[in-house]
């Protein structure tokens, strides 16, 4: 697969998790994918934590408002009956437990559900933004990722970078599966049909728990 097959290949899946009249927040990059991949069926309310409820789809290039942006800096629109507030208040939202799920990027989750997605020591960054809120107040944490990094594990047994927050993932969905965090370890749910679970394993550090209902990954 090629990256913009890997990316839908993930978004889609995601999709599938996400339930109607849920409150949604979207990390950047990976997840403003996945409103793209929703069942007809199914509405949903995107919250931005920079002060937006009711985010509506990117616009068109030259259709832009300049006063609507994503916590990002991205472009954004607005669905009727969307509402702005200060991101104090956008905030209280998150700390309030309000989100039903939030979908994130990360450079690494472990098998602890602990999240390093905000720095690499010895590089600039902009800081953790709302990352950190998201992770505890959100009622279901998932991160969409690629499942390697050039090679190298994403999934450890224990982050190695600074954490975002400790024990808060629910759910890992890449290119090669569907993960599950869970006290006993991560429970591999879902397989794509590219991949063996010898291969998911390979580039898995730590040892999945194979689920005795493991499916393939609808595509």
């Amino acid at each position: 697969m090629d990256k913009d097959q890997i990316r839908e290949v993930i978004a889609k899946r995601v999709a599938k998790e996400l339930k109607n009249g849920d409150v949604v927040n979207l990390g950047i990059g990976l997840p403003t994918l996945v409103p793209n991949y929703l069942p007809k069926n199914i509405e949903l309310v995107l919250q931005s934590e920079n002060g937006l409820l009711g985010v509506g789809p990117t616009p068109e290039a030259g259709k832009e408002e300049a006063h609507l942006v994503n916590a990002g800096g991205g472009y954004i629109s607005a669905q009727p009956g969307a509402s702005s507030f200060s991101s104090a208040q956008s905030f209280a939202i998150i700390r309030g437990g309000h989100v039903d799920a939030t979908i994130l990027g990360a450079m690494q989750v472990d098998e602890n559900g602990d999240l390093a997605n905000w720095m690499i020591p010895g590089k600039l960054t902009p800081g953790m933004g709302g990352a950190m809120d998201l992770l505890v107040g959100a009622k279901h944490v998932i991160v969409a990722m690629e499942h390697t990094a050039k090679g190298a594990h994403k999934i450890l047994k224990k982050c190695t970078l600074p954490l975002t927050a400790k024990g808060q993932v629910n759910l890992i969905v890449t290119e090669m599966g569907v993960m599950e965090i869970t006290p006993q370890g991560i429970v591999l749910k879902e397989i794509h049909p590219d991949f063996s679970i010898e291969e998911v394993q390979a580039a898995t550090e730590p040892k999945l728990i194979i689920s005795q209902q493991l499916k393939n990954i609808p595509i």
